[in-house]
């Protein structure tokens, strides 16, 4: 159930985030990140403790880091009962785009790798590997679907047929570029970035590409620790992989409908792999 805020009405809920619009400043929105964690497009139950609290710490600490504009405003403050989990941004023109990059073959990229040798119509070399470090980044997109529905992995064309030649080209070069600088200050702490996904809007008053909503985050962003994978662990990251594999294994899908409840030690292993992550990046 959605908190009521003064001064902010609600207006939406994702599987992991609320959205307030202002009832006085109506150019901005209140995002506030919720402890709800979710896998295989269904939320699930119990919460993950603090969970909210270290996405929203982190995609702060990296709007701070990366010279691109951003959606934050500082014209109002958090209220003070989402205060660590929550940002005031301004509103933008959203792309329906989300800007997948690719460091690395893994998840849904190495699914379609395997079958067809391409992710999202771009051709990789033969015979990789799980895990394995592209030659060099990729951009490959997905359409944003309703809530409840699959994210669809799509071509660069059909990103052009979708918002233009000039907007899609921006977006894969920021989007490349974000890359780029994420992945020198994550292998400085230790860290491979693996993979990661961007959205990107307009601002009205400036007509400026903005990023926006999380960045950058254990729920958008797949980490690696560097040591492991160089020793040949290729799955252990820091995020809900744990939350994946032990629904992979515990829960029929196909009989039955509804998930199960996550044991309290996998509640805690993975709140545990939350904190582990925004402590190893503050550190560094």
């Amino acid at each position: 159930m959605t908190k009521a805020i003064v001064g902010w009405q609600h207006v939406y809920s994702g599987k992991v985030r609320d959205l307030y619009e202002s009832t006085e400043h109506p150019e901005l929105i209140l995002v506030v990140a919720s402890d709800r964690v979710s896998a295989f497009d269904r939320i699930l139950s119990p919460e993950i403790p603090d969970k909210g609290k270290y996405l929203t710490t982190l995609t702060k600490w990296w709007f701070e880091k990366l010279n691109v504009p951003n959606h934050t405003s500082n014209s109002v403050d958090v209220p003070e009962e989402v205060k660590d989990r929550g940002m005031v941004c301004l509103k933008l023109e959203m792309f329906p785009i989300e800007c997948v990059v690719r460091g690395y073959l893994s998840g849904s990229g190495y699914k379609d790798y395997f079958a067809t040798g391409e992710i999202c119509g771009v051709k990789l070399p033969a015979g990789l590997s799980l895990g394995d470090k592209l030659p060099e980044p990729i951009f490959t997109p997905a359409y944003k679907a309703p809530l409840g529905d699959h994210d669809e992995n799509i071509s660069f064309e059909r990103v052009i047929e979708l918002i233009g030649q000039n907007n899609a080209d921006a977006l894969r070069k920021i989007s490349l570029d974000i890359f780029k600088t994420a992945s020198e200050l994550a292998e400085k702490a230790g860290l491979i970035l693996a993979d990661t996904k961007f959205e990107f809007g307009i601002n009205p008053k400036t007509n400026e590409i903005t990023l926006a909503d999380e960045v950058l985050t254990p729920d958008s962003s797949r980490y690696w620790s560097k040591a492991a994978w160089e020793s040949g662990n290729r799955t252990d990251s820091f995020d809900k992989q744990i939350v994946r594999n032990w629904l992979a294994s515990n829960w029929d899908q196909a009989a039955e409908p509804n998930p199960p409840a996550l044991p309290n030690e996998i509640v805690s292993q993975t709140r545990a792999k939350y904190a582990q992550l925004v402590d190893t990046l503050q550190g560094n």
